[in-house]
Parts: structure tokens; sequence; C-alpha cells
């Protein structure tokens, strides 16, 4: 009796462990409770990022290909993380120029300034001398800098990683019900396969 249930329980290992073999990881997690979008119409992503960050540097080439080739029914979001005052200063730079409209004059730079350059870029001065030399007039960089503006994006930065909880970068947040980084897909690659699969599944679902 005791080796038929030993032999019927390792019958039961080997035919759990070929079923965990045989399937294929998600590369993603399902956030509960799911999170509202800012236009129930799209598609949405969210990127979370900081330009200090060598894995969002290596991931931005990849990503911004794949940002170009994205349909009409999904909204792409850059979206800072706020962990420490540093990236909280980093964040700061891509909100003013998220508002200033020159996300594209200064954001590939700014990752280079950071990741290649060693450059300090956390002071006012040391920033708008930065904007200056992308071509946004002086004044009205520190205008936006120190907007109400600005100031209202950074307080809600803080609080937004932590509503999709977000512990590291590069995550991208999708459609407000999942979530995927380097860890749960396995590579940047893998992340944006795994973003594309959730699009057609939220797309048909609509």
């Amino acid at each position: 009796m005791l080796k038929k249930i030993t032999q019927f329980s390792l019958l039961i290992f080997l035919f759990s462990f070929s079923v965990l073999l045989k399937a294929e990881p998600a590369g993603y997690e399902t956030l509960s409770p799911a999170q509202p979008t800012h236009n129930p119409d799209k598609i949405e992503i969210i990127e979370f990022f900081w330009y200090g960050c060598p894995h969002c540097y290596s991931f931005e080439p990849l990503l911004e290909k794949w940002v170009k080739a994205l349909p009409k029914n999904v909204e792409f979001i850059r979206q800072p993380a706020v962990f420490s005052e540093l990236w909280g200063k980093h964040a700061k730079a891509y909100f003013t120029a998220e508002a200033l409209g020159a996300v594209d004059k200064i954001h590939a730079d700014f990752f280079d300034a950071i990741q290649n350059k060693k450059q300090n870029l956390e002071t006012e001065d040391q920033l708008a001398k930065f904007f200056v030399e992308h071509g946004v007039n002086e004044t009205e960089f520190r205008s936006t800098f120190n907007s109400f503006l600005v100031d209202s994006k950074m307080r809600q930065a803080t609080a937004t990683a932590g509503r999709y909880g977000i512990t590291g970068v590069p995550a991208i947040i999708i459609n407000g019900k999942f979530k995927t980084n380097g860890p749960l897909a396995g590579s940047h690659e893998k992340m944006l396969e795994v973003i594309d699969q959730l699009i057609k599944q939220e797309s048909k679902a609509k």
C-alpha cells in the first residue's frame, strides 16, 4: 500500500513538474485594483523611468522606435519616478520640458548627459544652461521650472509610483491593469512583446 502511495505521489509530482516546464511565464503582473486611465477611449501605456538609470538608458532606443509605430488607439505617457531627492530634480527637468513642449529637444540628450558625459544637472542654473543650449529661452525655462503646473506634477509624481506598485525602473503600466518590467518579462525586447500582446488583448476587449 505504501509503495502504491509513493508511486502515485511520484506520478503527481512528475506531472506537475512537466506542466510547469511547458507553461510560458506571463511576463507581467495584474494590478489589483486596476487604476483609472486618463482617456477611456485609448489604450494607455505609462513608462516609469529615471535619467540616472542605466537600464532605462539602454531601453530608450528600443522604446523610442516602438513608440513611433504605435497604433492610433494607444496613448503613450512618460512618467519620471521620484524615489529620492536626486530623482526628483531630474523629474522636475522632465516636467519642465514637457510643459515647454521641448521633450523632443532635450530627452535623448539629457539621458546622454547623465549617463555618458556624467554631467551634474541638478540645480536650476545647471538645468537652465542645458535647456538654453537646446534652444529654450532662459526666462521661459525659469518661469516654467518654478510654475504651479510643474510643482503640481511633482507632487503627483511622488504618489503615482506607489499607486501602481512601482519599486524599480524601467517599468511599464498597460491600461491601468497590468505591469511589466525587465525581471518579469526577461529582457527589454520581451517587455515590448508583452506590451504588444496586452495592447491587442485590451483592444479586442474594447
